[in-house]
């Protein structure tokens, strides 16, 4: 038996103290009995886990107590982890309900153990699966984790697919699995599987059931093949993933119609042509990766896209024609009476044909917007309908129905909480020592621009400052390097001439790199400014934070780095914002300028989940340098959620190696004189200064930046 760490005596004690407050009346000697009987890395993990366990839901921690030790002779550490983190989980999103009936059911748990382990789970693929969707021809699709048990499936809009994908026996091809499901998906609505009435095609059968099955075991062969023309890789992975499903092998009926429906130019009319014969066989093992079709889903979908979107085209041809009279030496007509014509261009087989617009018999140009209606329109029909190309007429479509309705950040704080146009963010939860998965609830605004006097007398009172700034800043553009022993330049090198002759006098080879060449510093830098809005900033802070502000932008456009100014703020957890004052892709002008003006202090210091949407920004930017330079008066605070001491710093502190990982380097001024009990912890030491005199802070944030940058 391998070395005990504990006695059942030692253990006890740490599990009465830990659970005291509401288990006193449960003896703990019986579960430290069974604790003591394990071995010592068993005991470790259940003891550790009991600990961080209790510090979040004391209820969790007695029934993980409870349960470990029969549960760890049937199960790994990692598994028993994920049992007990799901439990946390489900008490986050659903209650402690919802947590406990996880816990009472450690059955079940062990029952998809091998899933857990094996399988790609929805929330850790999606964002990789997302992209690789979206690298993909056609119509831009949304991705959504399905509910319950249920099979991958598609509306059209979005592709659905189960939240553990495990018919694999490796986690590779399980992933691989993953991977088909959604291209599947992708070339039903590429490749128009739902061009006809599947339905009613279906129901005219005796076993409609039946029927669809078969159509979709048709299809599912006829997708194949279209999948191999144009992505050849993929399509070895699902042959590959059907051999292991023992789905490769067909009878002899089913490669006839195979061969049939793989016809570069077979459609689902082909599929439907044999469907008949299809029902009279037994239908073959399916492919592990062709989930189901729900026609009725499909049908109110496509229903409501055809109608919307023969609108908006109509209404945007109306746009374009009128448009196109503004022309010079146009003569004006009716615009609902234009005639507008496509031509169509193939060029690669993985992509649809590309459109040319013509109106009148002369060629406009096409927006992106448009393409991509067309696209849409033509992945429903298989071509666009003549009346889609008729201008709309005036006053004919009421513009409620097709401009977008924003919805406004604030109304969501009127009623019931819904996350509807909400970024979730996980949050770093220091005592189970794991993220609280899509806990922040996150909203950009912007800020409410103010046209007052305050820039006007910012730039007057700074006059001198501000110029002496951007002198500054000119000189860090223009500043070049000298490259010293060089083997040719732009001049002599006279130390190293020096030392060569002194050399050649001492009988030493005389060194031939006599030059120096000026290398022109190329500034590659992005930056982030991340400015603490909360309540604590009112009054003298929030005056000198914004006139900080003005002044850098005034000298940051001399400079030409790309940067962008966000603020941020937070009551709780469901009420996280950020709010943008300027976006890297915007000019700075008075419109900017009026937005410093109206920064205005709002709730609390909730932190991470704005580190963390800075670094998804600063991401996105391809610069060689990337800073996050935060300017802020306290350490991370929030009314409630336990975000007060160390949870909200040890959250920041995760939230900023996340961002250092990523390539971003952090940076905080601060003027908390107490800053230096917690921003060495969460910075380091040489990433943040103190600035002791508010009034000095456009004067610091400027050096800061140019040391940062140089």
């Amino acid at each position: 038996m391998a070395e005990r760490i504990l006695t059942a005596e030692q253990i006890e004690p740490l599990l009465e103290h830990w659970l005291e407050a509401e288990f006193t009346r449960h003896p703990m000697q019986p579960h430290a009995e069974a604790i003591a009987a394990l071995a010592l890395p068993d005991q470790s993990f259940i003891l550790d886990w009991a600990r961080r366990s209790a510090a979040v839901n004391i209820h969790v921690a007695h029934m993980f107590v409870r349960e470990a030790p029969r549960l760890l002779a049937q199960m790994d550490h990692r598994t028993v982890e994920a049992w007990v983190l799901q439990a946390l989980d489900e008490i986050d999103r659903g209650g402690m309900k919802a947590g406990l009936d996880v816990l009472r059911d450690p059955a079940r748990f062990v029952r998809l153990g091998r899933e857990r382990a094996v399988g790609a789970v929805f929330s850790d693929i999606a964002g990789v699966l997302r992209n690789f969707v979206r690298g993909l021809s056609g119509r831009a699709l949304n991705f959504e984790q399905g509910s319950g048990e249920c099979g991958a499936w598609t509306d059209t809009e979005t592709l659905f697919l189960p939240p553990v994908i495990a018919g694999m026996e490796s986690a590779q091809d399980n992933f691989l699995l993953a991977k088909a499901m959604a291209t599947l998906l992708w070339a039903q609505t590429r490749f128009g599987t739902f061009h006809i009435d599947i339905a009613a095609a279906c129901a005219n059968h005796d076993n409609p059931g039946h029927a669809l099955r078969a159509f979709l075991q048709l299809e599912t062969l006829r997708l194949e093949a279209a999948i191999a023309r144009d992505l050849q890789g993929l399509a070895r992975d699902m042959q590959h993933l059907r051999k292991l499903a023992g789905a490769a092998l067909l009878d002899p009926q089913w490669r006839q119609m195979q061969r049939q429906v793989s016809r570069i130019d077979a459609t689902s009319e082909d599929s439907l042509a044999l469907l008949a014969q299809a029902c009279t066989l037994e239908l073959p093992v399916p492919a592990p990766y062709q989930g189901e079709l729900r026609p009725d889903s499909v049908a109110s979908i496509m229903a409501a896209r055809k109608e919307r979107e023969k609108m908006l085209l109509r209404v945007k041809l109306a746009e374009i024609a009128e448009d196109a009279q503004r022309e010079p030496q146009q003569p004006e007509q009716n615009t609902s009476a234009a005639k507008f014509e496509l031509k169509e261009s193939d060029i690669a087989s993985a992509e649809l044909p590309r459109h040319e617009l013509l109106l009148d018999d002369n060629p406009v140009p096409l927006p992106d917007e448009v393409r991509d209606l067309l696209t849409s329109i033509q992945l429903d029909f298989g071509d666009i309908p003549p009346e889609y190309l008729t201008p709309a007429g005036p006053g004919e479509y009421d513009p409620n129905l097709y401009q977008p309705q924003e919805k406004d950040p604030d109304a969501v704080w009127g009623g019931t909480y819904h996350e509807d146009g909400a970024v979730l963010y996980p949050e770093w939860d220091f005592r189970r020592q794991h993220y609280r998965k899509n806990w922040c609830v996150m909203r950009e605004k912007d800020v409410a621009p103010v046209h007052d006097d305050f820039v006007s007398g910012v730039l007057n009172r700074y006059a001198g400052l501000a110029r002496q700034l951007r002198r500054t800043f000119e000189a860090m553009r223009d500043q070049d390097r000298v490259e010293k022993r060089q083997l040719d330049g732009d001049d002599l090198d006279f130390d190293a001439l020096v030392e060569a002759l002194g050399d050649a006098h001492a009988g030493r080879d005389m060194s031939d790199r006599l030059f120096t060449h000026l290398h022109r510093n190329e500034r590659d830098i992005a930056v982030l400014f991340l400015v603490d809005m909360s309540g604590s900033t009112k009054g003298w802070i929030n005056e000198v934070e914004r006139a900080a502000l003005l002044l850098l932008c005034e000298a940051l456009e001399s400079l030409g780095d790309r940067y962008a100014i966000y603020g941020f703020s937070g009551m709780t957890r469901k009420k996280c914002e950020l709010f943008r004052i300027k976006r890297f892709d915007e000019r700075y002008g008075d419109e900017v300028r009026a937005r410093i003006s109206g920064i205005r202090p709002q709730d609390y210091t909730r932190m991470g989940f704005a580190i963390r949407h800075a670094t998804q920004l600063l991401s996105q930017i391809d610069a060689r340098t990337r800073l996050l330079i935060t300017l802020s008066d306290g350490k991370p605070d929030d009314y409630t959620d336990n975000y007060r001491g160390r949870y909200g710093i040890e959250d920041t502190r995760r939230a900023l190696l996340e961002a250092a990982r990523a390539g971003v380097r952090p940076f905080c001024i601060t003027v908390d004189k107490e800053a230096r009990d917690y921003l060495p912890h969460l910075y380091g030491a040489a990433r943040y200064t103190i600035v002791d005199d508010v009034a000095r802070l456009p004067f610091k944030v400027a050096g800061i930046y140019r040391r940062l940058t140089h």
